[in-house]
């Protein structure tokens, strides 16, 4: 799948931001704007006493007037420690709140993506994606905004309040800090592009890292630690490498603005100094306005400092919103049909598929099956057996052809209608880590007790268990990883099973049982079958020899069809098959 070009900060994407998560938002937003404001209103009553208290009351010595201040002072101090901590329970707990229910939605629409996506992207890729670039979020609609509002509003304020003391040393102030700001701005709209490459980065990296923990035996019986090592060390070095060039950019606007700062208070020390010898200022003045500069001076610091906030959550809203953008598998207009109760008769009509554009993988395959009938795919590896099963699943749609069930077109069909009455038992036995009744219940969380160790009876999952101290109960771990081989599996038929599917998809179903396993396993998979229009992906013979018609597809194309013992007459590739190999 291609990637979207990437995106600059435009209006439109403030726009749509602020639509999405601050309007909705308002009334909370409103109130931190009006708790900001007080907080930084009130944060300003400590610096204009100043004045007063040097200039007048201390000369005066008048100590009920110097209480009051102090008293007035207090109050203020108060009143912002107050509003400080309201607005990071109101601000910070909602915008954390925000970033939860983002990733839900994004996970949520990740799992509705067609496989095809699945099969080109790591998995790790995603969960960096689904995790860690919705975190920025948290700076449109917590402190961060209202601060970026709360910030210009004190620096307002301040400026009044220093006009009023000077013009001239004012504007020597604010020069200094506008070719401050003009240069915080520039630096933003390079630091955008290099947030979201680190977003991108660091999905790869954490994508390899998934797939490199998921595949530790083969890792250490492979003994390829150090190759392993060195290229996480090469994906390491790169978020390394994006890093720096983000704290060089904004290293540099700290300075600058360590600079200009400086500059102003030199330009206003100067200036004031000058003009208290002058006797143009008093001291208390001169205090309150160095004081007031600071006011002035913090404001625009934070704002550049949540400039750079702002900056990185938009990149990973931008990541978030492609990723948003991706088609769901019901997106097609053409699902519409909501799969009745199915009968169970199957046809493939003439088709073909490819996972990429110059190697097809199915041509021209074409056969119909009868409800409850069972269809063995048979063939060399990479033959397309596989591929087949899944267009039956509609993990995959054809190129060209039609997949038709009960003469309804699977394209045209919502997949939750039909997936409802589809069943699986996959190659790689995949199990989640809990307990092995959780693990049966996936395919039926509303079954019964009874039905469950029915489920586990029948498929002689009930045969070990009975021996463990938890029995159901007993934990496997991560994909089942405390049970055998032949366990795994048979629990994954169990859970076929307690599914009661119309069609069923056996792929590799007995690839890891032992002849003792498999000998159980017929016996289940012989009931489960009945009534059931199935599907079965097989190298051992005795698995489907008893198949009402096995196809033999041999790179891409159905080359013999038949039950085994007339397949067998005609000595073809099936019988090679057969008389060469130990197992089909």
């Amino acid at each position: 799948m291609s990637k979207p070009e990437k995106k600059k900060v435009t209006r439109a994407s403030l726009k749509s931001a602020f639509q999405e998560f601050v309007w909705p938002r308002r009334r909370l937003i409103s109130l931190g704007l009006f708790l900001i404001l007080l907080n930084r209103l009130s944060g300003l009553v400590l610096p204009a006493s100043t004045q007063p208290l040097i200039d007048d009351v201390i000369p005066s010595a008048d100590l009920s007037r110097m209480f009051l201040l102090l008293g007035g002072v207090m109050v203020a101090v108060i009143i912002q420690s107050a509003t400080s901590y309201a607005l990071t329970m109101l601000m910070s707990v909602e915008a954390q709140h925000l970033i939860a229910t983002l990733r839900a939605d994004v996970q949520k629409h990740v799992l509705q993506l067609p496989v095809r996506v699945f099969d080109n992207t790591k998995s790790g890729e995603l969960v960096s994606r689904i995790m860690d670039d919705v975190e920025g979020v948290r700076n449109l609609v917590g402190t961060g905004l209202v601060q970026l509002v709360g910030g210009p509003v004190t620096a307002i304020v301040a400026i009044v309040l220093l006009v009023r003391v000077s013009l001239v040393m004012t504007l020597l102030a604010l020069v200094p800090l506008a070719a401050f700001a003009f240069v915080s701005t520039r630096a933003f709209q390079k630091l955008r592009p290099a947030f979201r490459d680190r977003g991108a980065i660091r999905a790869e990296v954490i994508g390899r890292l998934t797939e490199s923990l998921g595949g530790i035996r083969v890792i250490k019986g492979f003994h390829a630690v150090d190759k392993e090592s060195e290229i996480f060390y090469a994906g390491v070095i790169r978020i390394f490498e994006n890093v720096k060039t983000t704290l060089k950019t904004s290293s540099l606007v700290t300075s600058l603005g360590a600079l200009f700062v400086g500059l102003a208070g030199v330009l206003v020390m100067g200036y004031g100094g000058y003009l208290v010898i002058q006797d143009q200022l008093t001291v208390g003045e001169l205090f309150m306005f160095t004081i007031l500069l600071g006011f002035l001076v913090a404001p625009v610091v934070q704002m550049a400092n949540i400039g750079t906030q702002m900056t990185e959550a938009f990149a990973g809203l931008d990541r978030t919103a492609e990723l948003l953008a991706w088609p769901r598998e019901d997106d097609d207009p053409r699902r519409t049909i909501e799969m009745p109760a199915i009968n169970g008769h199957v046809e493939f009509e003439d088709v073909h598929f490819r996972y990429d554009e110059d190697k097809p993988v199915l041509k021209n395959i074409s056969f119909k099956a009868t409800p409850g009938t069972v269809i063995a795919l048979v063939g060399s590896s990479g033959s397309g057996k596989s591929t087949l099963a899944g267009l039956a699943a509609t993990f995959l749609e054809p190129d060209e052809g039609r997949v038709l069930v009960d003469g309804i077109d699977l394209r045209d069909v919502k997949l939750s209608t039909y997936r409802d009455q589809l069943g699986l038992v996959l190659q790689d036995d995949f199990l989640f880590d809990g307990t092995i009744r959780e693990n049966l219940l996936f395919a039926r969380p509303d079954a019964s007790e009874h039905d469950v160790r029915e489920a586990a009876e029948q498929a002689y999952v009930s045969e070990f268990t009975d021996r463990f101290p938890e029995g159901l109960d007993t934990i496997i771990g991560e994909r089942g990883v405390k049970l055998s081989g032949g366990q795994r599996q048979r629990v994954t038929i169990a859970r076929a099973i307690l599914a009661n599917p119309n069609i069923l998809l056996l792929d590799e179903a007995t690839s890891s049982l032992d002849t003792e396993s498999e000998t159980l396993i017929q016996k289940s998979l012989n009931q489960l079958l009945r009534g059931r229009t199935t599907f079965v992906i097989a190298h051992r013979l005795s698995t489907i020899q008893r198949a009402d018609m096995i196809l033999v597809i041999e790179d891409g194309e159905i080359v013999e069809r038949g039950k085994h013992d007339e397949l067998i007459a005609r000595e073809g590739r099936y019988h090679q098959l057969y008389t060469v190999q130990a197992r089909i």
